[in-house]
């Protein structure tokens, strides 16, 4: 793979020494005196989220750690004696524990699990892994909930209260060092695919850490931009926003981009640069190489499939992936927004308007929207719920992109947070899991009323679910989904009370009114109201391909441009049926509107002024820098031109043909009468 074009200008600052990333730094301005009291109280502000650990229980991790490092030792020593291998070898050979995600990056929370690999050398089979070691794993005292990953391939246990995930990998290496660094492309060579993808998490892991200029700041941003993320329901890379391995190379590239800030400063301009980002430009930490392995790498230019991501975030390791290939139009447009939102509220911080709890202010999710579509997977055992819920999470970005692609639909948000459940009465006992999806519908002009048909892009979705099912020989006749399509007011009787913040404002006692052919009939009704690799490294067809038709061509070799976001919320238009609350978190506009009333700047209103005007100047230079290195990145995306719409009625599912005799599944009709 050929390198990718750095862009030059007079707005990139012309260094002699070494920088980090693929461009030169925006900025290589000191901090402030107020830039390190601002980090102090970002510090303050995340303590009571439990983003920190305390000391005794990262010993504890560590000592865990240790004693699983010594477990694997042992049993690779008695694996080899097993099979023969020279006792003048077996003295010297040994496996290692590496971890990878959010604790080796430093930034885990309290209570979270470890990401880990088993690394072994070449004598040792992946079947030893997971039957001999697993044995052994069971006759440790400490080991608690021990099991084997549904759909991919990792042995899950608790080991002294701490959740840990451990994958494996087995190295062409007679033995392994106890300094191994996996981020060497040549451990690469002659692996089985595998074990590649198994390494990939630590060596971009390790490669991330590499590339930043100063990882404490680094890391407490992360840490900052982590919690925003999830507060605001747009941290899931599975449901199409953003994983944690993609979150750390956005608030990465930012570090290099402005090397000697601290992280307050890192913050505020994490959003300035990508709210100002144009998608679907890729975010790089470093240029591509190839290493002449012949393994499959995010090129648009060569893989068809890749020139329809649309928000495509590569990673830094041999082989280069897109970690965002989940992306939709829908999750896109919601981010994107968010990362204006987080903007706005930063200026307001930095200028003493505000404080860093108001960043970190959750939106009611519940009060967004008018119209929910509610998604429930049940089962009847605990064990068949979990492998059900966690398939059928794993394609719920298929019914949204199902409902992007409907003409009355502009905008499908699905909230990260799952729930349980409501409990029925019944002979069984049943188990079940809830996912919220928001739906914005285009308003629409005329006097009369729009019928809406929303059955055929559930039902699509439902068949894929199923037949994956059957497919891999999970599924059981009690695995159910429903939908339904329901108002705000309505969620009330189907959530938890406490995910619903309840209206002051009493509500009509309207409830539910379910057909018996299983239709949701709500026309009369009246309402006032949790590092996936890349589908390149896979061996199945990309489920996402088709999800970006309408974006995926360009005419002409112009910079690419940011399409107008499409998230519209309640009180920014006329409403499209009944008449609607006023959103209680309106979006902010950057320019608009009077400022809130602040405190008193213990710079004083002098320094203020002078902010206000250096960050006008910094945002100039910003978009000056952003606009060169679009208009350089553009000769890699010249993929775009004359780019062949897919299909409106492209089959987004893993397995593309229905198995014989599939089971009968009882068709969710949805259908709605829209007021103009």
């Amino acid at each position: 793979m050929a390198s990718l074009p750095v862009p030059f200008g007079s707005c990139f600052s012309q260094l002699t020494r070494k920088h980090y990333g693929i461009t030169s730094p925006i900025s290589l301005a000191q901090p402030k005196e107020a830039d390190l009291v601002l980090t102090q109280k970002l510090i303050e502000t995340l303590r009571p989220f439990g983003v920190f650990e305390e000391e005794l229980e990262l010993q504890r991790r560590i000592l865990v750690l240790g004693k699983l490092n010594t477990l694997v030792q042992v049993w690779i020593r008695e694996i080899s004696q097993a099979k023969n291998i020279p006792s003048s070898v077996i003295d010297n050979v040994c496996g290692k524990i590496f971890t990878f995600g959010s604790y080796r990056l430093g930034v885990h929370t309290k209570g979270a699990d470890i990401d880990a690999l088993c690394v072994a050398p070449r004598h040792l089979e992946r079947s030893d892994f997971f039957s001999s070691f697993y044995e052994k794993l069971k006759e440790q005292e400490e080991v608690k909930d021990l099991r084997v990953g549904s759909f991919v391939p990792v042995i899950k246990l608790s080991f002294d209260g701490i959740e840990i995930d451990i994958l494996f990998a087995r190295l062409a290496l007679q033995t392994i060092p106890e300094n191994l660094d996996l981020r060497d492309d040549g451990l690469l060579k002659n692996l089985d695919i595998r074990c590649i993808r198994s390494l990939n998490g630590c060596r971009v892991t390790d490669e991330i850490l590499h590339l930043v200029p100063n990882i404490e700041n680094f890391r407490l941003t992360l840490r900052a931009i982590k919690l925003w993320a999830k507060r605001h329901n747009i941290y899931s890379n599975i449901l199409g926003f953003l994983g944690g391995v993609s979150w750390a190379m956005l608030v990465a590239r930012t570090c290099q981009l402005y090397p000697n800030a601290v992280a307050s400063t890192l913050v505020h301009k994490f959003f300035l640069v990508f709210s100002k980002w144009e998608w679907p430009n890729p975010v790089l930490l470093k240029q591509p190489e190839d290493c002449n392995l012949n393994l499959p790498v995010w090129d648009p230019r060569v893989t068809p499939s890749d020139r329809y991501h649309l928000m495509p975030i590569i990673t830094p390791a041999y082989p280069q992936q897109n970690s965002t290939y989940n992306v939709s139009t829908s999750t896109r447009a919601i981010m994107v927004e968010e990362f204006k939102r987080g903007l706005a509220i930063t200026d307001e911080i930095l200028l003493n308007k505000a404080e860093w709890s108001k960043l970190f202010e959750a939106p009611n999710f519940f009060q967004k929207y008018k119209h929910y579509i509610v998604l429930l997977a049940s089962a009847q055992t605990e064990k068949q719920h979990l492998e059900w819920v966690g398939l059928v999470e794993s394609k719920i970005r298929i019914l949204v992109g199902n409902l992007e692609k409907n003409e009355f639909i502009t905008l499908a948000h699905v909230n990260p947070q799952s729930f349980p459940g409501p409990k029925e009465e019944s002979e069984k006992e049943e188990f079940s899991t809830i996912w919220v999806i928001g739906v914005v519908f285009k308003k629409m002009e005329g006097p009369e009323n729009l019928n809406v048909d929303l059955t055929f892009d559930i039902q699509s979705f439902t068949d894929t679910v199923y037949r994956q099912a059957i497919t891999s020989k999970m599924f059981e006749a009690d695995m159910k989904i429903t939908a339904m399509h329901v108002k705000r007011k309505q969620l009330q009787q189907l959530l938890p009370k406490v995910a619903i913040q309840r209206s002051k404002r009493k509500h009509s006692s309207d409830g539910l009114r379910v057909m018996n052919d299983g239709s949701l009939d709500l026309s009369i009704d009246s309402d006032n109201s949790m590092s996936v690799p890349s589908p390149t490294l896979d061996d199945t067809k990309p489920d996402n391909v088709g999800n970006s038709s309408s974006n995926a061509v360009r005419k002409g070799a112009a910079p690419l441009k940011q399409p107008t976001s499409p998230v519209q919320h309640d009180s920014e238009k006329k409403p499209e049926v009944d008449s609607v609350q006023q959103n209680p978190h309106p979006s902010p506009c950057l320019s608009a509107g009077p400022a809130s009333k602040s405190p008193a700047s213990p710079l004083g209103n002098e320094t203020s002024e002078k902010a206000k005007v250096e960050e006008v100047r910094q945002r100039s230079h910003v978009e000056c820098f952003l606009n060169l290195y679009f208009l350089s990145v553009t000769k890699l995306m010249i993929y775009l031109v004359n780019v062949p719409q897919i299909a409106s009625n492209t089959d987004l599912s893993d397995v593309p043909i229905l198995p014989a005799n599939p089971i009968a599944v009882v068709k969710n009709s949805i259908k709605l009468r829209l007021s103009r």
